[in-house]
């Protein structure tokens, strides 16, 4: 069985509980102690945006609360949920002083119809200003070995999670005429890529639907806004990469292991080192679409990816990007190393940490 990873920059959701439940036993200093649940007690001062937040316990989603929380001109009301509170500690850490002021916590399961109801019912008039859609997990490997299970449970929290959400705060928002959904996709949700075909594929349909009702949202004042990150180093990157590469493939041929784990792995491994953001990052880049008088609707965060997106584009049948791909993998492995190695030197993190402009 494979496990089902929080995608760019989460938890680990099922390989990992183990590890998970030994760390959330480790004692965290706070400012506050993290006993005391401090969900929904504050409330939006007058003139604030309040914003709620999907899949806050790590990397990307905990980022944009913390940023959006701390906010100099405190412009912003946050309200960061989690599908399992006891999974507080680090933004609680993070938080700090705000933690309980301009930020607050909720639980939140997308997956459940009933926990989505009862958390924006939980929300004073129901009013949400900004909804961040960021509550997504990943799955890695040779589809042969993936139950169609696990590939229900990643369209489950990646597709209809931020289907749910939306349903649930648009009617308010159409009745405001006022609102701004953002959603954090992928680049893979704009160009497919080897060996990662059922997390490509929720976010393709995430990005079909989402384009889908970003033209009848406009009608109503609201605007839909796309987040797309190419690789993000997150705590668990590095640990799930070695997971899945001592991992077992029951039902796959030998030749397509070998092509997953000698030749995908190493090169996937390039590429990150080359031209991976930070959760920082995405959250600096986020919030510049929040303010953004015009907020576009696809928002590339790396400015490196822009010709991967752009080359499939170029050719209405597909096959400049599926040759280009297949010779960079296949034919061109050692040249791309050395490629890869020479732009992480040259960029010096320049490039992979510039962020969109909006304006």
């Amino acid at each position: 069985m494979y496990p089902i990873y929080n995608s760019p920059g989460s938890r680990v959701c099922e390989f990992l509980k183990s590890v998970g439940r030994a760390s959330s036993a480790t004692t965290i200093r706070s400012r506050r102690p993290l006993t005391h649940d401090l969900t929904g007690q504050a409330m939006a001062s007058s003139g604030q945006k309040v914003v709620l937040i999907t899949g806050c316990s790590s990397g990307i989603g905990l980022r944009i609360a913390v940023l959006l929380a701390k906010d100099e001109k405190k412009r912003y009301h946050v309200i960061a949920t989690m599908r399992d509170l006891k999974k507080k500690a680090k933004l609680v850490e993070a938080a700090g002083d705000v933690y309980g002021q301009s930020l607050v916590l909720l639980r939140l399961d997308v997956c459940s119809d009933e926990s989505v109801r009862q958390c924006i019912n939980s929300v004073k008039d129901r009013h949400i200003d900004i909804l961040i859609n960021n509550a997504g997990v990943g799955l890695l490997g040779p589809v042969e070995s993936i139950s169609m299970e696990q590939m229900k449970r990643v369209f489950e929290t990646n597709f209809f999670g931020v289907v749910r959400m939306i349903k649930e705060v648009m009617p308010d928002m159409k009745k405001r005429r006022s609102g701004h959904i953002l959603v954090m996709s992928s680049v893979m949700g704009l160009q497919g890529v080897v060996f990662n075909d059922v997390y490509t594929a929720s976010k393709f349909a995430m990005e079909g639907f989402c384009e889908s009702m970003a033209v009848q949202l406009l009608k109503f004042n609201i605007h839909l806004s796309m987040i797309e990150p190419g690789p993000v180093h997150t705590e668990f990157e590095t640990k799930m990469m070695e997971d899945v590469a001592k991992m077992e493939y029951p039902g796959t041929d030998a030749d397509t292991v070998r092509y997953f784990k000698d030749v995908y792995l190493p090169s996937s491994k390039d590429i990150f080192e080359a031209m991976g953001q930070t959760p920082e990052d995405i959250a600096k880049c986020t919030q510049k679409v929040i303010e953004s008088r015009n907020p576009r609707f696809r928002n590339l965060t790396n400015s490196l990816y822009t010709p991967i997106v752009a080359m499939k584009y170029a050719d209405e049948t597909g096959g400049l990007s599926v040759n280009t791909f297949y010779n960079l993998l296949f034919n061109f492995g050692p040249l791309m190393h050395i490629t890869m190695s020479i732009l992480k030197c040259l960029t010096c993190s320049c490039l992979r940490r510039r962020t969109i402009s909006p304006n």
